[in-house]
């Protein structure tokens, strides 16, 4: 029996990605980011963030549709104008429940569909970075990019046939590793390299919601993506 982190032996390339992104209320989004922007700014840069997150996703050629969990009706309407899905957050119980259902809800219409979460504030996305990160998780049923802290997770990916159980918050990365996860890393020589998705902690006052200052991408690496972990060639 096939375990998560071995690799999977269907070679068939994966027929597109559904990418289910959580997004909580506005007003609640952000928070950290208080002290930094102050409470009127806070929401209108958690909305700017998840804009410009989904617009990266859907010009992605890997992945066929997006649906973002979300009871924000703001941020519902925007989001559902670049052309995502709009599932409600109906558990209403927090990050991976709202992730399990958006799972849910996605192969109730595509029941064989690979899935990937991801997070809603990496507005510095680019589309052939996911590119590269989904062509490395399509190997195992199961895998995950760590966030650049080495800490959280910023993507999960399961193929069809494997369930997401997303286990996102505070030190994730270690409680995807235990469930059997692979871990998706940089610089491996196989194939072109997946810069690391890097999330934008905060950003000083006075620049602009779309693109705040000090909010860039990893540096690419030379090699590629591959994953931590991987069984030996026989």
């Amino acid at each position: 029996m096939r375990t998560d982190g071995e690799l999977t032996t269907d070679t068939a390339p994966v027929a597109g990605w559904s990418v289910v992104v959580p997004l909580k209320p506005l007003a609640l989004a952000k928070s950290r980011l208080a002290g930094a922007v102050g409470d009127a700014l806070r929401p209108r840069l958690a909305l700017a963030f998840a804009q410009d997150t989904v617009a990266a996703v859907l010009a992605c050629p890997s992945v066929r549709d997006v649906a973002v969990v979300t009871d924000d009706p703001v941020a519902a309407a925007s989001l559902a104008a670049l052309g995502a899905r709009i599932v409600p957050d109906a558990p209403g119980a927090g990050l991976n429940a709202a992730l399990e259902h958006g799972a849910r809800a996605v192969r109730a219409m595509r029941p064989h569909a690979a899935v990937a979460a991801l997070n809603a504030d990496l507005p510095a996305l680019r589309p052939r970075e996911l590119t590269r990160a989904l062509e490395a998780a399509s190997v195992f049923p199961r895998a995950f990019l760590p966030d650049a802290a080495g800490i959280g997770t910023t993507l999960l990916c399961a193929l069809p046939g494997a369930e997401l159980r997303p286990a996102f918050g505070g030190p994730s990365r270690r409680r995807h590793l235990a469930s059997g996860a692979a871990e998706i890393v940089s610089g491996a020589p196989a194939r072109p390299g997946a810069t690391l998705l890097s999330r934008c902690p905060a950003a000083p006052r006075g620049r602009s919601p779309g693109r705040p200052r000090g909010c860039r991408r990893a540096p690419a690496e030379e090699g590629g993506a591959g994953a931590r972990g991987s069984p030996p060639r026989p």
